[in-house]
């Protein structure tokens, strides 16, 4: 166990009367839990698995104001996440980047009465967009952000000028439009640094991963995973940040009621990353927004030297945890084969995918399209010597900010609390001192630092203006030899994760605190390499190191589609260009 681990482990030992209990390590808890701490609360975190281990580590990677929520109407929600991408933009400038988007449009009016007949409370499938209702679907958008705007207005382009940038775009449409949005790099490591932000700042507040809470008569429990050492804990009040698990624990953590109805309804949504250097190339370094044949919004867009597409949109029954099936997969090929008509795709080019729940208010929507994205925070009354429950409904990555400063008015409001800081201007993690030109960080890095252009781009693309922490911790290890060749991460990187960044098992650093996996950058011997570094840091027994590398491995094949044969030929493909 980590020293970090420990301490935390201690203090809940030495003092288990908190203010508030936050249930769920998602970005919504995340984002409560920085809220709440930083108005004087002592808040305790509880996430049962890793932090954005769930439905947080599986977005589009998009930071968007949701073009396609203005057909529903929906028009509080763009302007609160553009405006929230915006603040995004400026507070986490290492993560969250601007991406221009281009939608191709195959016809002129199509879609106009369908998008009135939605806007006015119409349900069932859209039919396709043409370039009128995209058109003022785009003034819309330029007009929410008007005042203190960040980005590019939009733009029309004719076929001819469409073609002439986009080749390889299907020959049927008949113009094209783009605007802006933002992309973010690595989310979890966003999601993470709220956590060393609040520590940073409330030394009486704690965010446990691996870790259950259950009620215990007025009180409750907290159960460590890890050594199966069970806690005492109280608190004024709960948030129920679970996600799609929200109904699960409102029947563990509040009284039975018969009459209590379910919150949350979620879709999957499965995503592919993909090593096309073809396909990449068409891109043109832009994010392709098209409909498929059904009518479902799809993506595409240059994603850390490689592609991410995306997405599916399904019902699902329960809560559990998801993976892309086959048939998703060959509807995401579907879809870009059918934008892309001229670039050979298949299932070999895919070098990662991965699919989560996303938690959705409750819905009787036909279409799973039309289900509002939006957020809100139900409370549940207490029993005697029970604390009232408050539920995060909904939510998007987008908006995790705005949607945890209202829950936590809602919890101030309930404890007789003033609020004491706001959060929109307020730097996240490497973002504080961050400028926002991209490669600036970076180039004075390099400069300052006497590193290698990439070992730079590296370093600031990934931990912001903390990368000079890591460089000073870095100071006198041999930092400047990498895992493997062709690999930006070096060991001494991996002691400093795992000293500083709540890492418990070897999936922690690969497939979140890194982007070793979902870079199609993992091999067999990759894993390797990178256990042993832990085992030593960690003091563990061949045992559990084998253990941690064939659960990793298995982790990787259920849910990710990276089977044991891949990570070997990649073993084998790493080692024949290093001869």
């Amino acid at each position: 166990m980590s020293v970090q681990r420990q301490v935390l482990l201690s203090r809940i030992r030495a003092d288990g009367a908190f203010d508030v209990l936050v249930v769920g390590g998602g970005i919504n808890g995340l984002g409560v839990y920085r809220e709440l701490a930083l108005q004087g609360l002592r808040v305790l975190l509880v996430e049962r698995n890793d932090f954005c281990s769930g439905c947080s580590a599986a977005p589009s990677r998009m930071i968007h104001g949701g073009l396609r929520y203005l057909e529903n109407g929906e028009f509080d929600l763009v302007r609160e996440s553009l405006a929230e991408r915006d603040a995004l933009l400026r507070n986490a400038p290492h993560l969250v980047r601007p991406l221009p988007t281009t939608i191709p449009i195959s016809s002129r009016f199509s879609g106009l009465f369908n998008a009135a007949k939605t806007f006015l409370g119409g349900k069932g499938k859209p039919s396709a967009r043409g370039a009128l209702p995209i058109r003022i679907g785009l003034t819309l958008y330029d007009l929410v952000t008007r005042e203190r705007r960040l980005l590019p207005t939009h733009t029309f382009r004719s076929a001819r000028a469409t073609f002439a940038r986009w080749p390889a775009l299907l020959p049927s449409l008949k113009c094209s439009a783009t605007y802006y949005d933002a992309w973010i790099s690595h989310p979890e490591r966003l999601g993470l640094e709220l956590v060393l932000d609040t520590a940073a700042v409330s030394a009486g507040s704690i965010a446990l991963n691996y870790a259950e809470l259950s009620a215990s008569g007025d009180g409750f429990l907290v159960t460590d995973h890890e050594t199966g050492e069970v806690l005492g804990v109280k608190a004024s009040a709960v948030v129920n940040a679970t996600g799609a698990w929200l109904d699960r624990a409102v029947s563990q953590l509040a009284a039975p009621d018969p009459r209590r109805k379910p919150l949350v309804g979620g879709t999957k949504g499965s995503h592919l990353i993909l090593g096309n250097a073809a396909l990449r190339e068409a891109l043109g370094g832009h994010m392709i927004y098209f409909e498929n044949s059904d009518g479902r919004v799809c993506i595409v867009f240059p994603y850390l030297g490689n592609v991410l597409a995306g997405s599916t949109d399904l019902r699902v029954d329960k809560p559990e945890r998801t993976r892309c099936e086959p048939e998703e997969r060959d509807y995401i090929l579907g879809s870009l084969a059918r934008i892309f008509p001229g670039i050979p795709l298949s299932p070999e080019d895919i070098l990662f995918s991965y699919s989560g729940i996303r938690p959705l208010p409750v819905s009787d929507q036909d279409f799973t399209g039309r289900i509002s994205r939006g957020h809100f925070t139900h409370r549940i009354a207490g029993a005697a010597g029970v604390p009232p429950q408050f539920c995060m409904v909904g939510g998007k990555w987008t908006t995790f900010r705005a949607f945890a400063e209202q829950t936590a008015d809602q919890v101030l409001a309930e404890l007789g609390h003033r609020r004491r800081r706001d959060t929109r201007d307020l730097a996240i993690g490497g973002g504080a001192g961050c400028p926002l030109q991209e490669g600036r960080l970076a180039g004075s890095l390099q400069a300052e630092c006497n590193l290698e252009a990439a070992r730079a781009a590296h370093l600031a693309g990934t931990y912001g203006t903390r990368a000079k922490d890591f460089l000073r911790f870095a100071a006198g290890r041999s930092d400047d030899t990498p895992l493997a060749d062709g690999v930006a991460l070096t060991a001494a990187e991996i002691v400093w994760l795992l000293q500083g960044e709540h890492v418990l098992h070897l999936s922690d650093l690969v497939l979140r605190r890194t982007a070793l996996a979902i870079t199609g950058t993992i091999s067999g011997a990759l894993i390797e390499a990178i256990g042993a570094i832990m085992a030593r840091e960690r003091g563990w027994p061949a045992a559990r190191t084998t253990r941690e590398c064939e659960a990793l491995r298995q982790e990787l094949a259920t849910y990710h589609g990276v089977s044991a044969e891949t990570l070997d030929q990649r073993s084998l493909r790493r080692t024949k260009e290093c001869v």
